[in-house]
């Protein structure tokens, strides 16, 4: 059987606990002073945070610059839906032209104990290969995120 990758792009999924209410957890997606607490900084790997900007709202970009080993890594994206406290969609790269980026999605979905977001990072099939290394990464990350939440 042959996979056609335009039509299945390289997929990752992750799907958290949360201890705390949807619009916490959705706003720690767009407070920069947040970000520096479980995205990016020295707390969370070896860099420097040279920059963090956001305009989350639709159409509305953001850019997350940080040095790591010398070298200067912008993250960017655009967001395309912002629906607190329960959905929010951007695009995102590293060091990309526009028309390069992945898809990020983002739910959150209230549950008896606080909410579960669930994360669905789609790639074009050219990042496949990084596929395993994606989704470690922000496995990783949403880890420290639910520490603020437990």
């Amino acid at each position: 059987m042959i996979t056609n990758l335009m039509n299945n792009p390289p997929r990752v999924e992750i799907i958290k606990p949360f201890n705390t209410e949807p619009g916490k957890v959705f706003d720690a997606w767009l407070d920069t002073n947040m970000l520096s607490k479980w995205m990016f900084g020295p707390d969370i790997r070896e860099e420097e945070i040279i920059k963090l900007e956001n305009n989350p709202q639709k159409g509305g970009k953001f850019s997350y610059v940080v040095k790591r080993d010398g070298e200067e890594i912008n993250h960017v994206g655009t967001y395309r839906k912002v629906q607190r406290p329960d959905l929010l969609i951007f695009t995102w790269g590293v060091n990309v032209e526009a028309g390069d980026e992945s898809i990020v999605t983002i739910k959150i979905e209230p549950t008896q104990t606080g909410c579960r977001l669930t994360l669905v990072h789609e790639m074009d099939p050219k990042w496949k290969e990084y596929t395993e290394r994606t989704k470690a990464g922000w496995t990783y990350m949403l880890e420290i995120l639910q520490r603020y939440f437990f």
